[in-house]
C-alpha cells in the first residue's frame, strides 16, 4: 500500500480540496481515513432530507420530569385556568342578557422550521464512486442544499454510515464553505436518467451525468496513452495547419475559410434584374392570372375567340418566364464563380479550407525528423446523420520515412493493441462501470484484442471469402452487389469482421479508386494501402435486461504507403483532375530527395466508441458538431 494510501489524503495541490478520487478509490473504500477532516467539493448527484424526531423532556438522575417537580399552589392553579374560565362565560354570555364581545384574535407566530439533516450523494468527477455528505440544518439551511446539480464545498470529519449501504464513508460536514445554486425549473438534468441523445442538446451540463463523465475520462486517458505510444517509439509530435489550401483526399467536401460578407443567393435573385427593368416574379405571377382566366374561359365555352387569345397569350407569358429565368441562372452561376474565384479582397490570396487530413503535411517532417505524429481535429462538411460521422473530428495521423506498407501496418496494430490494453489496465473502475450500465462485453472484447492478432488478407481474397461464404448461406443478400474493383461497403465489411472472423480484420492492396491520389501504385494495378476493421455486434444491459444491439464501428484506422515517385504522382493528378497548382509543394518532396514512407490515420472519436461499445460517435465528443447541431 502506498504511502497515500495508507495516511491522510493529500489536497489537490491548486485549491484546498481532495478528490473524491483518493478517498473512494481504495481497497476498502476509504475505512482506514476514519476521523480524519477533509475539505472536499463537487455537485449533488442526488439527495434527501429526514426531520429529527422532538427530543424528550430532559430527565433527573431520579427519572422525573424537571418540568413537574416543581411544587404548585392552588392560587396558581386557579390564575392558570382563569382564561379558560373567561372563554367558557363568553361562549354562553352569561345567562343570555349579557352581549357576546368579540375577541381580538392573536396574530401567529410562523413557526420554524423543524430540525432536519440533508444527505447529499456528491460527485466531482474524478471517480464513478460517489461520496455520502450529511450536513445538518443547524449548519446549512436544506433547501439551498438538495437540488440536483448545486455545487457545494463542506468541510468535516469522514465518519462510518450510520445505515449500512454501499458506502463505506460519509463525510459529516460542519462547515459549508460555498454554495452554488441551480435554476431549478431550467436546469435540465435530474434524479432520472436522461437520454443519451436529450443530453447532447446541453453539452455544456451533461459531462456531470456519471455516463459522460465515465466516458470522458476513458477518453483522456487514451489520450495520453496516445503520446505515451509515441514517446517510447521515438516519434516526433508534429502540429499541423487547421487552415489549408490543399484537399488532402482529393474527393473532400471541406469547410470553406472567407472573412467576406457574401450576399446571399437568394438576394442575387431578387435583384439580377432590378436594373433592367424587368422583375422574374411579376412575370410568374401574370402567367398565374392568365392561367386562371383560361381556365374560366374553358368552363364558360362562350366565347371561344376569347379562349384561343388567352390562351396564345399565356402560352407567351410562360415562355418569356422561360427565358428569363434561364437567362438568371446564367448570371447567377457567373456571379458566384466570380465571387469563388476572385479572393483578392479576402484574409487570404487564394482560397482556403478547414483540414480534412494532416497526413499530406507530415510527410514534409518525415522527410527531415524520421518518425512523426500528429493529434488533433479534423473537419468534413458531409450533410450527413450517421452515427460514426461528426463535422469535427479527432485524428491520429503516422507518417515514417523509410517504412513500407508493412511497416505502416504493423505500427497500427500495434498502436491499437496498445490503447485497448491501456484502458484495460488504467480505466478499471470505469470500466467496471461501462459493462454495467453499456456494454457487458466490453471487456472481454478488450482482452481478445490484446491476446490476438487480427486476419489479414488483401482485398482479392475479402472479395472472395466473402462471395464464397455468402454464397452457402441461403438468407445473406447485399443491398450492394458484390463485385470486384467496388468499395466495400459498411455490410460487406461487418460480414467480414463479425459473421466471419470474429475479430478484427485487416485488408489491404485496394483498387485505386476507392483511396486517395497519392497512395503508391502497386505493380498488379492495386495501390498500396489497407483499412483496420473491428467487429460490430454486442451485448447491452438496459433495465435488467440482456438485448443483442447491431453496432457496427467499422474502419478504425486506414493506412497506405505514399507515392515518392514523382512521375506516378503527377500522372495521378492528371487523372483525377485535380488543380496541381495546388500540390506543387507536395511534388516538391518528389523533386528533392524523395524517399519511401508509409503511415496512418486512427479515427480517434471511433477507438473510444469502439473501447465504451456507444452507438452514437456524437456521445463521445466532448462539444459534439455535426449538420445543423453547432449549439455553443
Amino acid at each position: 500500500m502506498s504511502t497515500q494510501e495508507a495516511g491522510s489524503p493529500s489536497p489537490f495541490k491548486y485549491s484546498n480540496r481532495v478528490q473524491l478520487k483518493t478517498l473512494l478509490d481504495r481497497p476498502h473504500g476509504g475505512v482506514e481515513l476514519l476521523g480524519q477532516r477533509v475539505v472536499v467539493g463537487g455537485w449533488v448527484k442526488s439527495s434527501k432530507e429526514v426531520e429529527k424526531s422532538s427530543p424528550p423532556p430532559p430527565l433527573t438522575d431520579d427519572g422525573v420530569d424537571e418540568t413537574t417537580k416543581k411544587d404548585v399552589s392552588c392560587v396558581e392553579i386557579l390564575q392558570s385556568r382563569i382564561p379558560l374560565l373567561r372563554n367558557i362565560l363568553d361562549v354562553f354570555g352569561g345567562g343570555g342578557h349579557v352581549p357576546r364581545k368579540k375577541r381580538d384574535s392573536v396574530p401567529h407566530k410562523p413557526l420554524p422550521p423543524k430540525p432536519s439533516t440533508a444527505y447529499l450523494l456528491l460527485t466531482d468527477g474524478s471517480c464513478v464512486a460517489t461520496l455520502q455528505v450529511v450536513v445538518d440544518s443547524s449548519v446549512a439551511s436544506p433547501s439551498r442544499l438538495l437540488p440536483t446539480g448545486t455545487c457545494i464545498l463542506v468541510e468535516g470529519q469522514l465518519e462510518r454510515p450510520s445505515a449500512e449501504g454501499k458506502h463505506a464513508i460519509e463525510l459529516k460536514a460542519d462547515r459549508v464553505l460555498h454554495i452554488g445554486t441551480v435554476e431549478f425549473d431550467k436546469y435540465p438534468l435530474s434524479k432520472k436518467r436522461v437520454p443519451l441523445d436529450t443530453l447532447r442538446d446541453y453539452s455544456q451540463f451533461r459531462p456531470r451525468t456519471t455516463t459522460v463523465a465515465t466516458v470522458m475520462r476513458i477518453r483522456s486517458s487514451l489520450s495520453f496513452a496516445t503520446h505515451s505510444f509515441f514517446k517510447d517509439h521515438a516519434f516526433f509530435d508534429v502540429h499541423v495547419p487547421t487552415i489549408t489550401t490543399t484537399d488532402c483526399e482529393g474527393f473532400s467536401n471541406m469547410f470553406m475559410v472567407t472573412t467576406l460578407d457574401k450576399k446571399a443567393e437568394k438576394e442575387k435573385l431578387n435583384t439580377i434584374y432590378e436594373t433592367e427593368g424587368i422583375n422574374l416574379e411579376l412575370v410568374k405571377a401574370a402567367a398565374k392570372e392568365k392561367s386562371n382566366l383560361v381556365e374560366t374561359l374553358k368552363r364558360s365555352e362562350s366565347n371561344r375567340e376569347a379562349l384561343a387569345a388567352a390562351i396564345q397569350d399565356l402560352r407567351k407569358t410562360n415562355e418569356l418566364a422561360s427565358q428569363l429565368e434561364a437567362r438568371e441562372k446564367k448570371k447567377l452561376a457567373t456571379s458566384l464563380k466570380d465571387d469563388r474565384v476572385d479572393s483578392s479582397k479576402d484574409f487570404f490570396p487564394s482560397q482556403t479550407y478547414l483540414t480534412v487530413c494532416g497526413r499530406l503535411h507530415l510527410e514534409s517532417y518525415a522527410c527531415a525528423l524520421g518518425n512523426v505524429y500528429s493529434f488533433g481535429p479534423r473537419f468534413q462538411a458531409d450533410k450527413t446523420d450517421s452515427a460514426k460521422h461528426a463535422a469535427e473530428m479527432w485524428m491520429v495521423e503516422v507518417e515514417m520515412a523509410f517504412a513500407e506498407l508493412k511497416d505502416s501496418m504493423n505500427c497500427a496494430n500495434d498502436l491499437f493493441k496498445y490503447l485497448c490494453k491501456w484502458v484495460f489496465e488504467n480505466c478499471s473502475e470505469d470500466m467496471k462501470f461501462v459493462g454495467k450500465r453499456i456494454d457487458i462485453t466490453c471487456l472481454d472484447r478488450l482482452r481478445q484484442i490484446i491476446s490476438s492478432s487480427p486476419e489479414m488478407m488483401s482485398y482479392n481474397e475479402a472479395i472472395d471469402v466473402i462471395r464464397k461464404l455468402s454464397s452457402q448461406a441461403e438468407d445473406k443478400k447485399f443491398e450492394t452487389q458484390l463485385e470486384s474493383g467496388v468499395v466495400l461497403t459498411s455490410e460487406h465489411l461487418s460480414y467480414l469482421a463479425d459473421a466471419i472472423y470474429k475479430k478484427p480484420v485487416m485488408i489491404y492492396n485496394y483498387p485505386k479508386e476507392a483511396k486517395p491520389f497519392y497512395t503508391r501504385m502497386n505493380d498488379n494495378g492495386t495501390v498500396a494501402a489497407f483499412d483496420l476493421v473491428v467487429p460490430k455486434v454486442w451485448l447491452k444491459v438496459t433495465a435488467s435486461v440482456v438485448v443483442c444491439v447491431d453496432r457496427l464501428v467499422g474502419t478504425i484506422i486506414s493506412g497506405s504507403q505514399n507515392e515518392e515517385r514523382l512521375n506516378m504522382i503527377s500522372s495521378r493528378i492528371t487523372e483525377l483532375g485535380l488543380p496541381r497548382e495546388k500540390y506543387e509543394w507536395y511534388m516538391d518532396l518528389r523533386r528533392n530527395g524523395t524517399v519511401k514512407h508509409s503511415g496512418f490515420t486512427l479515427r480517434f472519436d471511433l477507438m473510444v466508441l469502439y473501447a465504451t461499445g456507444l452507438s452514437n460517435v456524437r456521445d463521445v465528443i466532448p462539444f459534439p458538431r455535426s449538420y445543423g447541431k453547432a449549439n455553443n
